[in-house]
């Protein structure tokens, strides 16, 4: 009776514990869903409405919010990280370059690209990012996964074709920001493992290492600076601007954590396609919002074939509780199960 008890108590023990991992993992996801929502839409308002001329300059904003808040809340000891040392850049390369290259291309898409089908475009991101977890990080996919990207990248295909709000540079940057998206989360993914840096470490030393070379290539860029000078000449820099602009920084650093923590508490393919909130809101409502969208059939269909992979991937995703199985593990399976069956789960 004794030994039946104990079982019921750790089986019990065991369901919470298996609770508690799902309500994290859904409550990071979220965070990051209404995070990513209220920053692309405070940019877009920022770089389009308001005709800010510089994403660089916001994209400095951002990184130097992030570095100077982390540093004052860790020197109140509200938070803390390791120490730079030598060992530092190593731990955090090559992060900080994919960071840096995601956030700038990111918010030059942002400014270029209609709402709706940058956040369309975006999602090539998610078969990007698929295939460098399984090249990287050797997590294989389900199928449910796999039929989901399909879907969501063959959606994306669909409206990119009938777009008629076409530009070659938005295209370009989203493409680079693609990449960047994919490679930043799985290396994110990498370094979290490891616990080297930690969350908050993570987050600063890749802030830190891109603000000094960013201040570089601003101060080259005579152009970006020129327009700004014109911007503020011409009297545009009003306080509506003022504070969209410090919304955007504020909204950077919380994007920024959130993207970490997110990817902590799941994988990264979860982080690429957060869930059906964050793409139907961003996808419907810009068409009615941001005023660049130009609608057609053949577009407006191939969006929501996009959208409805977005909701499979997210319902494929939360459904189970399955562990991750990697590539490496294939060998002792097959001896111990004789199986050869690997499950994706974020």
């Amino acid at each position: 009776m004794s030994r039946l008890s104990t079982s019921q108590k750790q089986q019990h023990s065991t369901n919470n514990s298996n609770n508690n991992t799902i309500f994290l993992r859904v409550l990071s996801a979220i965070f990051y869903a209404i995070c990513s929502i209220t920053v692309i839409f405070v940019n877009k308002i920022l770089l389009t409405n308001y005709r800010f001329p510089s994403f660089l300059y916001v994209a400095f904003g951002q990184m130097l919010t992030t570095v100077v808040t982390l540093y004052l809340l860790k020197r109140i000891k509200f938070l803390s990280f390791p120490k730079m040392d030598v060992s530092i850049p190593e731990k955090i390369f090559p992060l900080p370059i994919f960071f840096a290259v995601n956030l700038i291309a990111g918010l030059g898409g942002t400014k270029i690209i209609s709402l709706p089908m940058f956040t369309v475009l975006r999602r090539f991101s998610i078969f990007l990012t698929m295939l460098f977890e399984y090249f990287i990080l050797g997590i294989i996919p389900t199928f449910g996964v796999k039929f989901s990207v399909f879907l969501m990248i063959f959606g994306s295909a669909i409206a990119a074709m009938f777009d008629l709000s076409f530009d070659s540079l938005g295209y370009l940057l989203i493409c680079f920001n693609n990449f960047a998206t994919a490679l930043n989360g799985v290396y994110m993914k990498k370094k979290l493992n490891s616990k080297e840096l930690g969350k908050n470490g993570l987050l600063f030393y890749n802030s830190l290492f891109m603000l000094l070379p960013l201040i570089g290539f601003i101060l080259l860029n005579n152009e970006e600076t020129e327009k700004l000078r014109i911007y503020i000449d011409q009297g545009y820099l009003t306080i509506p601007v003022l504070l969209f602009l410090l919304l955007s920084c504020i909204g950077g650093l919380l994007l920024n954590y959130s993207v970490v923590l997110c990817t902590s508490h799941n994988s990264a393919l979860t982080t690429v396609c957060v869930g059906p909130i964050k793409n139907m809101f961003v996808t419907y409502i810009g068409m009615i919002s941001s005023g660049d969208y130009i609608f057609t059939w053949n577009n407006f269909i191939g969006i929501n074939i996009s959208v409805f992979g977005s909701i499979l991937y997210t319902y494929v995703t939360f459904r189970t509780n399955e562990r991750i199985i990697s590539r490496t593990d294939i060998a002792s399976i097959k001896i111990k199960e004789g199986k050869g069956k690997h499950f994706y789960n974020n």
